[in-house]
């Protein structure tokens, strides 16, 4: 039985580990974002600690209706002011880990939401 729509333009994590992402056979170092139209592009900002609020306005020009974080391998919540964009725009902020983001992104995706992720990468 099939349970899900197939959305053969979303890209979907196949694998994760420390400092990489998988998507499309492709393994990628550093950060990684991800929508839901299939764009598979590195992400502007490397650390957490360097977060800044453009890294999170560029966000908008994708239109997602929700945005996953992946804050690395801890989960740290970065300050409102650096995505108030967002919340003016009334677009959702979810943060969690890198490996908790990639999974949630990939339900949010195949569920056909409009779903933006930007993971950081898990390092130990």
């Amino acid at each position: 039985m099939k349970l899900h729509a197939d959305h053969a333009t979303a890209a979907s994590v196949q694998a994760y580990g420390e400092g990489w992402i998988q998507v499309r056979n492709q393994r990628h170092e550093g950060s990684l974002l991800l929508t839901y139209s299939g764009a598979v592009t590195p992400w502007s900002c490397q650390r957490f600690e360097d977060l800044v609020a453009a890294d999170f306005q560029q966000l908008l020009a994708h239109e997602p209706e929700l945005v996953v974080f992946g804050s690395g391998t801890k989960l740290r919540f970065p300050h409102p002011s650096l995505y108030a964009a967002l919340v003016t725009a009334g677009i959702g902020l979810e943060t969690m880990g890198t490996g908790a983001a990639c999974r949630t992104y990939n339900i949010l995706v195949q569920e056909g939401r409009r779903v933006v992720a930007v993971l950081l990468p898990g390092m130990a």
